[in-house]
């Protein structure tokens, strides 16, 4: 397993971040936002199956079975963790917080698929649940008749706007190619998290939750849902910014996360929950900017 941190000379007792990357990346696509906490924190990357580590095959895929080694780092800590995840690794992350609530200092997450919750969110959650269970179906069939390349453009496109798959250097098309039979473990563990929204109610730390501005449908609704679901839980919106923001808008993402874990380590784990769980506050800055979230 490969994890990624940045350890500079600085005092030994730090406090841990735990990053999660979303599908078909790896540790490295966090060098921003380990950059940008510097050497306050550990920060610790875990490589998720799929990457060099490939799933043993034992029994179905969970989204418990990709969460453990990131209970393991937290188990390890001797202080709670910050969770960050993107995606794919905000489910886990999730997943994870919720195995162990009372070791959870913070949590950002940005776009976090948690498509289970999708049924639960009405007539809107349907047809959003329908929308990515239509590319889930696309990337299996794929996978079944051995036309990766074909299945891995209409996920990209997907995440990433029309022409992102064409438009990929040969290499990154073959490093995802490479990939791509674990997206469909992906989708499985996802569309099958074991998460009541009820327990959501049950998180007491301090969660960041952020979206672009050009969110896909699924992955709006699962934000601004979980925004209300988590009681101290702020909503952000990236401006101009799509499902793909921590590496396409990575200076701002990464300031706001900084920001988010900053303020939860300085009132020692404590919370001053804003007037409006729903409400979004955002420093002023490249990207940001106030309002209300959609209902």
């Amino acid at each position: 397993m490969s994890i990624m941190t940045r350890d500079p000379l600085r005092p030994k007792r730090r406090e841990r971040v735990i990053a999660l990357h979303c599908s078909g990346a790896g540790p490295a696509q966090w060098c921003d936002l380990a950059e940008a906490l510097g050497g306050r924190y550990q920060m610790l990357a875990p490589e998720l199956y799929g990457c060099t580590r490939p799933w043993t095959g034992e029994h179905a895929f969970t989204l418990a079975d990709e969460a453990a080694r990131t209970l393991e780092l937290i188990d390890e800590s001797d202080d709670k963790v910050h969770l960050v995840g993107h995606s794919y690794g905000g489910g886990v992350a999730l997943a994870a917080a919720l195995a162990r609530p009372e070791r959870i200092a913070s949590m950002a997450l940005y776009e976090p698929s948690a498509f289970h919750l999708l049924p639960g969110m009405g007539a809107q959650g349907r047809e959003a649940r329908d929308e990515i269970a239509a590319i889930a179906r696309r990337v299996c069939e794929g996978l079944v008749s051995g036309a990766y390349a074909a299945a891995a453009n209409a996920f990209v496109d997907y995440w990433n706007g029309p022409g992102s798959w064409q438009a990929m250097r040969p290499e990154l098309r073959q490093a995802l190619l490479r990939w791509f039979p674990k997206a469909a473990l992906d989708f499985q563990a996802l569309f099958a998290g074991p998460t009541p929204a009820g327990g959501l109610g049950k998180l007491a730390f301090p969660v960041l939750i952020l979206r672009g501005e050009r969110a896909p449908m699924p992955s709006a609704l699962i934000a601004e849902h979980l925004a209300k679901l988590v009681p101290a839980a702020r909503l952000l919106i990236v401006e101009g910014a799509g499902h793909m923001g921590p590496m396409t808008h990575a200076p701002e993402v990464s300031a706001l996360m900084t920001q988010h874990i900053t303020a939860a380590a300085e009132v020692d784990g404590s919370w001053r929950r804003a007037p409006s769980p729903h409400q979004l506050r955002a420093a002023p800055g490249r990207g940001a900017r106030e309002r209300e979230a959609v209902p």
